[in-house]
C-alpha cells in the first residue's frame, strides 16, 4: 500500500471528495495538502524494500530543542499545543503555531525549538523504512 495514502487515511483525515464515500455525519477538515516541504522542496517518496510508517507524539518542554538533525524521508507534522520554531544552519527561522501543519524539510540540517513558556506538543508522521533512522543527528557547522 502506498505510504502516503495510509498516512492520509489515518492522520490527515478524509479530504474533499472523500466525504461522499463515508457517513454524512462526519466532520472532515483538510489539515494539509501539499507537494512541497515548508521550504518549498518537492516531496518525493523513498523507494524502500520494507516500508514503515511511524507516528510520534513529541513533547518539548520550554526552552528545549530537538537538536540539529536531518531527515532523508518525508515527515509530516501537526502542532497540537504551543508554537514550534524551526531554525536552519543559515540562521533562517520558520514558526508554526498551534493547530498548524507542515511537511518537514528534506536533506537540510535544522532543529526545532520551543521558545514558549509552556510545553510544545507535536504529532509527527514519518514515511520510512524498517530498521532505518527517522532522522540523522548532525552538528551545526
Amino acid at each position: 500500500m502506498n505510504k502516503f495514502f495510509l498516512v492520509a487515511a489515518l492522520v490527515f483525515g478524509l479530504a474533499g471528495h472523500a466525504k461522499a464515500q463515508y457517513n454524512n455525519d462526519l466532520i472532515i477538515e483538510q489539515i494539509l495538502k501539499t507537494d512541497t516541504t515548508s521550504l518549498g522542496q518537492r516531496i518525493s517518496y523513498p523507494v524502500t524494500a520494507n516500508d514503515e510508517v511511524t507516528m510520534l507524539k513529541i513533547t518539548l518542554p520550554p526552552g528545549k530543542t530537538t537538536g540539529w538533525h536531518v531527515h532523508e524521508i518525508p515527515v509530516f507534522a501537526y502542532v497540537l499545543k504551543g508554537t514550534l520554531t524551526v531554525e536552519f544552519e543559515d540562521g533562517k527561522t520558520v514558526r508554526f503555531a498551534e493547530n498548524s501543519s507542515f511537511a518537514e524539510v528534506l536533506h537540510t540540517v535544522h532543529r526545532g525549538i520551543n521558545r514558549e513558556n509552556c510545553d510544545l506538543v507535536l504529532l509527527a508522521i514519518y514515511l520510512g523504512e524498517k530498521g532505518k533512522p527517522l532522522s540523522i543527528k548532525k552538528e551545526k557547522k
